[in-house]
């Protein structure tokens, strides 16, 4: 995997189809996770947890896994009726396993014309973990992307790792089963190539600071505060647009902008989002594929 250092002022204008000035993805994760694991060593079902004092993988922590639980059950049907509301499609990622345990809720997105996003095999298994073992990640791959044809019926055009934790071979082996975009990479507002021996891959990336775990859960920002920053950060990015075409990614998760007390935060937000001109509700396909065929307008390949 490599991407060349391009800083922004040394690209050309990006400009998005339509006169668009910001792609705004709007993620809903659909993460699944063991409530055990055959370990005695500490285990987070699922992410960090919300009470300390972690427990081994071979005791359920129920706190932590019913927290999160809570989204499945109820938070993330809270959000696709907010989305219905507004007339918005987000996208979601989906873990293999939630696939097959907890289907109804990618049914769910998939009656809604919903992008699904293949998002690894089970949470709480990282790449990482086998970061230098090839053939093994090759096989967490194969074995996700397999659930998500079976599950969805097309194959994946996209990935996000458990926990954005992928290695260095992670972008080729993507490449090498024909996926378009790749969404670890957090650092920039634009999409760009990442080249890898079996051709390039399109870097759509995700946000962990435009993300409702770091602001309501890590940073414990209120719910109006919430609402202040998704807004101020598009405000920004649309007055950029004008010259420069942006993505902005939301980051969500059922257990956390689900809870009651939040919705109105992005029923705010997206009332704002729909109020601005050039603001692009569109998918991270759409993009790879727009970029794919674009982007030697707005960064020669130089690899």
């Amino acid at each position: 995997m490599q991407y060349n250092y391009i800083p922004l002022p040394e690209r050309q204008p990006l400009r998005w189809p339509e006169g668009h000035r910001v792609a705004l993805f709007l993620t809903i994760n659909l993460e699944t996770w063991d409530l055990i694991k055959d370990t005695d060593k500490p285990y987070y079902a699922g992410g960090p947890a919300i009470l300390p004092d972690t427990l081994p993988g071979n005791v359920p922590d129920f706190p932590n896994f019913t927290w999160r639980e809570y989204g499945q059950r109820v938070g993330v049907w809270r959000l696709y009726e907010l989305f219905d509301e507004m007339g918005i499609k987000p996208a979601v990622t989906m873990n293999a396993v939630t696939g097959l345990r907890r289907r109804q809720m990618v049914d769910a997105a998939l009656q809604r014309g919903c992008e699904v996003i293949a998002h690894n095999y089970e949470q709480g298994e990282l790449l990482t973990d086998v970061a230098h073992d090839r053939e093994r990640e090759r096989a967490i791959i194969e074995r996700t992307l397999a659930v998500y044809q079976q599950t969805c019926g097309r194959p994946a055009q996209g990935w996000l790792s458990s926990s954005l934790r992928g290695t260095l071979n992670t972008a080729d082996l993507l490449a090498e089963k024909g996926l378009k975009f790749y969404c670890d990479l957090m650092n920039d507002d634009q999409p760009y190539l990442v080249h890898t021996p079996h051709g390039p891959i399109v870097s759509t990336p995700y946000s962990n600071e435009i993300n409702d775990f770091t602001l309501l859960t890590r940073r414990g920002h209120t719910t109006d505060e919430y609402r202040d920053v998704l807004i101020e950060e598009l405000r920004v990015l649309h007055q950029e647009g004008a010259k420069t075409g942006r993505i902005m990614n939301v980051g969500l998760h059922p257990h956390v902008s689900g809870r009651a007390y939040r919705i109105r935060a992005l029923r705010e937000f997206l009332a704002f989002a729909k109020s601005l001109p050039g603001v692009w509700f569109t998918t991270r396909e759409e993009v790879a594929n727009w970029y794919l065929a674009n982007h030697e307008q707005h960064i020669p390949n130089k690899a």
